[in-house]
């Protein structure tokens, strides 16, 4: 999935020489907790947050602080072709909430931790009508292929799979099925020799 998929195009945006008090109002007219600051052509020129116009609003008040002062003047950017992991990473890494989307140096969009919290969602099937299996498979060669095949064999229509990253000893698959009972499933599992970690109707 890349990043033009879920990215908010054409974001509300400020000059530089926007105040404190009118980024702050800006902000909160439109809920939303980041500003990209822009030049003539939507050229990126920084980016500011929410909490960060808050901390500087009283020092703004009583010392010569702008909105200069405030923004990151070379925010961490990512482009619209790019995946979305690169986004999600760093976000991650760099405990951000949300990230100009540039091409050419022109902003194009946001994306924020809610966009990739969103796909997230909407890829595992979290908010709709699912059951899920949640299997050890181990590192032995072949048996992933062996627990999808008993799933499919007893009824689990399979819509994801997703994995934790722990040792690969006993990783653990987490399949997503359409909505049905898994004791069935669970049972043949079970076995075939798997530890069912988890089953949800």
């Amino acid at each position: 999935m890349k990043i033009r998929d879920l990215m908010i195009p054409d974001p509300i945006t400020i000059p530089k020489g926007t105040s404190i008090e009118e980024a702050i109002g800006v902000m909160k007219t439109n809920s939303i907790r980041h500003l990209p600051v822009v030049s003539k052509g939507k050229r990126l020129e920084g980016f500011v947050t929410l909490a960060d116009l808050k901390q500087g609003l009283i020092p703004s008040m009583v010392a010569d602080l702008s909105l200069s002062d405030l923004m990151i003047a070379k925010p961490i950017t990512v482009e619209p072709d790019d995946d979305v992991e690169v986004a999600a990473k760093a976000i991650y890494n760099y405990k951000i909430g949300g990230i100009p989307v540039v091409e050419g140096g022109t902003l194009v969009g946001i994306i924020t931790e809610s966009d990739i919290l969103r796909a997230f969602i909407d890829m595992m099937g979290v908010m709709t009508a699912t059951s899920r299996v949640d299997v050890a498979v181990g590192d032995q060669p072949g048996r992933l292929r062996e627990a999808l095949q008993i799933i499919n064999d007893h009824g689990g229509d399979v819509i994801n799979v997703g994995m934790t990253a722990q040792d690969i000893d006993r990783r653990v698959y987490f399949f997503r099925l359409a909505a049905c009972k898994t004791d069935r499933i669970r049972k043949a599992l079970e076995t075939g020799g798997f530890e069912v970690v988890a089953a949800m109707d």
